[in-house]
């Protein structure tokens, strides 16, 4: 350890570490705009010039090793002229626009303006003046003249997002910022650029001339649109979604967001957001009141029941709901007599269900994934399905981890790899089994020689028909060379209503197979939630009654339903959700319902309470929380081992489909976000082949055709890839292809 003295005050810091991290230590700021802790040391700035004893001239904090015995004064006259004078510099150009820059009340240049800047200036030649910029939907750089050139967003592309998007162009007063030519921002991540610049040359483009900071109220939250659980800071203002910001846990999401958490809310307040209740009588909809349409509940479930008995009831549950709902859901249908309850809406292969051991997980911390020596994914699209999961991975690759694929595609990830084999999902299973025979191979080599080593299961092998095969292979794997075994859950709650124990009786494949007379449908749009859009609807057009429960309407709600029962998103109510390291995080609502929605654990609660059950008189979420989890003992009843030894089920001939859900269409809030589906991952993909499965169907690329599953078809244009293996059809799940069958099945590609 060195000893630095900083402002007369001793700490002792790890060599290597800098002044600017000592000082951080100690609690003393530095004023600076180029340095982050999450980034390279650029030193491009020097607003941190600090007087250095013994040093001739003033050094930059953070480019400056700590050496044992160093003092260091941040506040001398030394230091002061220093910074000054580059404020003074800084100020030259920058325009005085502050009364109507969006970063007006949190910009870092003007804060320290005010203690390091002067009255008046010194320089009256004109300003510079900087066109703005086309950075896509997401980001706005309307006003680069702002830009003070710290390099945040260039290195944040570069180092964490992975791609340098952002680069300076030009040299020394004609420097600039911009994204390449003819090009715009399109990593997953990019609203990080936001918070990163500390001027108003990259504001947020939805939030653009919205709000001003000091008008909006800052509540905490947890992301509810993928496994990772992410902190959020929800702004609002009007009782609306305004703004939503990273809340910095290092365990979780660090200090970044991914877009789809970002700007997701603007989904919240959808034209088609359900106002109040509806009730569907002689082919007409007529809107009721609560009371109402909670007895209609009651007597047309009492009614099902006594005609055609208990099996013929069912709940199509969402894994996006929060425990306290997943639970009340469960504890409801217990005191009705419903037996068939399923949250596994993707998944097709149920041979698993009887022989889990727990509830499945990642098996083990997110921090200590990225500290493994060794990692193999099986069957994820990684940027897809966990943009922060990604970068969390990318930066351990760079700093040495065997990472290992094993895909249906080839995916850009931009990073080093041990391994990435392309195969065809009918390959899995055998591919596994390979490697466990094979212990010199390059894969399970890594496994063998790391010190800490996992394998993670993601959504499509999840997904894929033969799931139960490849799960077992990768549990011996994994029991071989000493790996933890876990799975990328697919929704924010997945491993809570494992957890919960929620899904009973058949599975929803069973259910689409066999309709029953009464379903209801808790969150779930179940032309694009539930495998197999268009049979889906079929099975729920054969049942007597359909009643969903549901924060937005959509065509096939009203054709296929008789009740609709608007309910709050996650940013109108309470309650707990457990990430995929089964991590369980509690958020209140931000805001009040809209219209007459009201929060699905208290529609659940009056309910019961309808239905004349006992043990429904709970007066908060937390009280039910604490009777559905005790969250002492919640990591007992993690574990994603299982005792199946089946069989492996026979592979399907000619095509299969592949490509996962899209990044933008994961829950019913961000297929609303017009922002990102303006975004070029949320246009409706073609369906990608590989050459030689091209020429033998008979068909040139770029060239239009018909995709064909289980009866549905849908017009498609065809693109060649030779990254993919023969064989399969890569076409991700998007609203104008959802009617089509299961993400992981037969597919057929003809000509249209």
């Amino acid at each position: 350890m060195l000893q630095i003295s900083i402002d007369g005050k001793e700490v002792s810091v790890e060599k290597g570490a800098t002044v600017i991290e000592a000082a951080q230590k100690l609690g003393t700021y530095i004023p600076h705009f180029c340095y982050h802790k999450k980034l390279s040391i650029a030193a491009n700035c020097r607003m941190c010039l600090v007087d250095v004893e013994k040093a001739p001239k003033p050094l930059p904090a953070c480019a400056t090793p700590v050496t044992d015995g160093m003092v260091v004064r941040t506040h001398s006259d030394k230091a002061r002229q220093a910074q000054s004078g580059v404020m003074e510099f800084l100020l030259i150009n920058h325009p005085l626009d502050c009364p109507i820059c969006d970063k007006g009340g949190e910009c870092q240049l003007q804060d320290l303006a005010m203690g390091y800047g002067k009255s008046t200036t010194r320089y009256t030649e004109p300003k510079r003046a900087v066109a703005g910029k086309d950075m896509g939907p997401l980001v706005s750089a309307a006003e680069m003249s702002r830009c003070i050139h710290c390099t945040r967003c260039v290195r944040f592309t570069e180092e964490i997002a992975g791609n340098q998007e952002i680069a300076m162009a030009y040299r020394g007063e004609h420097s600039e910022i911009m994204p390449f030519i003819g090009r715009v921002v399109e990593t997953e991540l990019s609203g990080n650029v936001i918070d990163l610049c500390p001027v108003g040359a990259l504001t947020s483009k939805p939030f653009r001339f919205n709000a001003r900071s000091w008008e909006l109220n800052r509540r905490k939250s947890i992301s509810a649109h993928d496994a990772l659980g992410s902190n959020l800071i929800v702004q609002t203002k009007d009782h609306t979604v305004r703004r939503v910001l990273p809340l910095e846990n290092e365990a979780v999401n660090e200090c970044w967001l991914s877009d789809r958490d970002r700007f997701a809310y603007e989904g919240l307040n959808h034209a088609s957001r359900l106002r109040q209740p509806k009730i569907k009588h002689g082919g007409e909809w007529h809107d009721v009141d609560w009371p109402t349409a909670l007895e209609y509940v009651r007597k047309t479930l009492e009614c099902i029941q006594k005609e055609d008995g208990d099996g013929q009831t069912a709940m199509w549950l969402n894994p996006m709901n929060t425990v306290e709902e997943l639970y009340l859901a469960k504890k409801l249908a217990a005191g009705l007599g419903i037996r068939h309850l399923s949250s596994r809406l993707r998944q097709q292969d149920d041979r698993l269900s009887g022989s889990l051991q727990g509830a499945p997980w990642l098996g083990r911390s997110i921090e200590s994934l990225a500290t493994c020596g060794a990692v193999l994914v099986v069957g994820a699209t990684l940027r897809q399905e966990q943009p922060l999961l990604t970068a969390r991975l990318r930066r351990a690759a760079k700093n040495g981890m065997a990472l290992n694929l094993l895909a249906s595609q080839r995916e850009e990830l931009y990073m080093p790899l041990l391994a990435q084999e392309v195969r065809h999902p009918n390959d899995w299973a055998g591919y596994l089994k390979n490697l466990l025979a094979d212990p010199q191979s390059t894969v399970a080599a890594s496994l063998h020689g790391a010190e800490q080593a996992a394998i993670v299961l993601g959504a499509e092998a999840q997904n894929h028909p033969d799931y139960a095969a490849i799960y077992a292979a990768a549990q011996a794997l994994a029991a071989a060379t000493g790996a933890t075994l876990g799975i990328l859950p697919q929704a924010a709650n997945s491993v809570g209503a494992e957890v919960l124990g929620v899904d009973q009786g058949n599975s929803i494949g069973q259910m689409m197979a066999q309709p029953k007379k009464a379903v209801l449908l808790l969150n779930v749009e179940p032309e694009i939630d539930v495998a197999g859009g268009a049979a889906a609807v079929a099975a729920l057009k054969q049942a007597q009654t359909v009643m969903a429960f549901t924060p937005f309407v959509s065509d096939t709600l009203l054709e296929v339903c008789d009740l609709l029962l608007p309910i709050a998103p996650f940013t109108e109510t309470s309650g707990s959700l457990i990430n995929m390291e089964g991590r369980l995080q509690s958020f209140r609502g931000v805001l009040k319902g809209y219209a007459d929605s009201r929060p699905l654990w208290k529609v659940l609660r009056v309910l019961g309470n309808v239905c004349g059950l006992a043990g429904f008189d709970y007066d908060s979420s937390e009280a039910v929380l604490r009777e559905a989890v005790d969250a002492e003992r919640l990591p007992e009843k993690l574990n994603s081992a299982v005792s199946w030894q089946g069989e492996a089920a026979p592979a399907a001939a000619g095509l299969t489909r592949v490509g996962g859900v899209g990044i933008y269409h994961t829950d019913a809030i961000v297929r609303r976000s017009e922002p990102l589906q303006q975004t070029v991952q949320a246009q409706v993909p073609p369906a990608r082949v590989h050459p030689n499965t091209l020429a033998a169907l008979g068909l040139a690329d770029g060239a239009a055709a018909v995709a064909k599953q289980n009866g549905s078809s849908v017009p498609v244009t065809v693109r060649a890839d030779e990254g993919l293996p023969e064989n399969v059809v890569h076409l991700p799940l998007h609203p104008a292809n959802a009617v089509l069958g299961g993400l992981m099945n037969a597919i057929e590609l003809g000509r249209g």
